[in-house]
């Protein structure tokens, strides 16, 4: 396995930007960039061996500065997913945040990690080849409280997977939900929809939403709904279904807890990451494992993709065209004490493990 670190180019700010490209069995390919750890590209291969980028991007640098509100393949932070209100109440003490999804706060607001150069470096584990990625989020960043230092360590793995592991300390009590937001299509990056992918997800419930997206509370059965995909089954029915939860969010933007997982703090011990979800795509024979030791994940199936922006390969991203598989801890945390907890605490450090495994059904 290897690792190769070249020159991405530079901001518009100045600031030099690295793109790391690692290597693994198979042709197995991943490129990160230092801007926002961005994910560019996954390229994987299929029953034949012929390989594919399987995730959704960018063609450029300046585009991934200006138009990525998609967040593709990014590392979002310091809270994934929504905050209601962009207000948040810890220790007695109200928070502020920047608000950028309407009265919500979503992936860390205006100064999220996903917008920012991190530094990187090669590293070597004994899983494999990969790059360390370090980022210091100083107090008041998004009205969030404390300086927060965070690594990320992206390897790619003997067995075929991209290992993501997060660490996160802070000097003050604070929040923290830390997730990469990159869309799948299996089939290859600008293909077409996902909608005939099947899905598999271990869960049998989710958090349904109001009209803003945020949860309600209510940890609801998946049995008898389009949330149920305890079988395998393809996304096409329940994207295009009239359940009320869907037709509101034009599409599947929600959150599943896990059945294998259990629920702890932000700063809890280190805990063994469980199958949380599968994707399997029938015509390139390509399938895609998801292992977490997070408690949630949240399924997006692109609703807002509108044409505005264009992949890597020329064409157009429209409604449906990648899955976003985010591993996390629930949206609204802060503000709902029934669900896990996601504070973090000076002394407490916060660990969080994703693995994407890249498979295919050839014998």
């Amino acid at each position: 396995m290897e690792i190769q670190r070249n020159p991405y180019g530079l901001t518009a700010g100045g600031i030099a930007v690295d793109e790391y490209t690692l290597t693994g069995p198979a042709g197995l390919e991943a490129r990160i960039i230092t801007l926002g750890g961005i994910l560019t590209s996954l390229r994987a291969p299929d029953r034949e061996g012929n390989l594919a980028n399987v995730t959704l991007g960018l063609k450029d640098l300046a585009d991934y500065e200006t138009k990525n509100k998609p967040y593709f393949g990014a590392l979002v932070g310091r809270y994934a997913n929504r905050i209601a209100h962009s207000r948040f109440t810890l220790d007695g003490v109200t928070y502020d945040l920047h608000a950028n999804d309407g009265v919500n706060s979503l992936h860390g607001g205006r100064q999220g990690f996903a917008g920012q150069v991190w530094q990187g470096e090669p590293s070597r584990t004994p899983q494999g080849a990969g790059v360390k990625l370090v980022y210091h989020s100083p107090d008041g960043a998004g009205g969030y409280p404390g300086n927060m230092d965070v690594t990320v360590v992206y390897t790619l793995t003997g067995d075929s997977a991209l290992r993501i592991d997060y660490t996160a300390t802070c000097d003050k009590p604070v929040v923290v939900n830390l997730t990469n937001h990159a869309y799948w299509n299996l089939r290859g990056e600008g293909t077409g929809t996902i909608d005939e992918h099947m899905l598999y997800i271990n869960a049998d419930r989710y958090t349904p939403t109001d009209h803003t997206q945020i949860p309600t509370g209510e940890l609801a059965p998946v049995a008898g709904t389009p949330f149920d995909f305890r079988t395998p089954k393809t996304i096409r029915p329940g994207v295009r279904s009239a359940h009320p939860q869907i037709v509101r969010a034009r599409g599947y933007d929600h959150n599943w807890v896990l059945n294998a997982v259990p629920a702890a703090a932000a700063g809890g011990g280190e805990r063994r990451p469980a199958l949380a979800a599968h994707l399997y795509e029938p015509s390139s024979g390509r399938r895609l494992e998801v292992w977490t030791n997070e408690p949630g994940i949240q399924m997006y199936s692109g609703n807002y993709l509108d044409g505005s922006v264009y992949g890597p390969s020329g064409h157009a991203y429209r409604q449906g065209d990648g899955i976003a598989l985010e591993t996390q801890h629930f949206p609204d945390s802060p503000n709902q004490p029934a669900f896990p907890s996601t504070v973090l605490r000076p002394g407490e450090t916060y660990r969080s493990t994703t693995v994407y495994r890249f498979l295919t059904d050839a014998a």
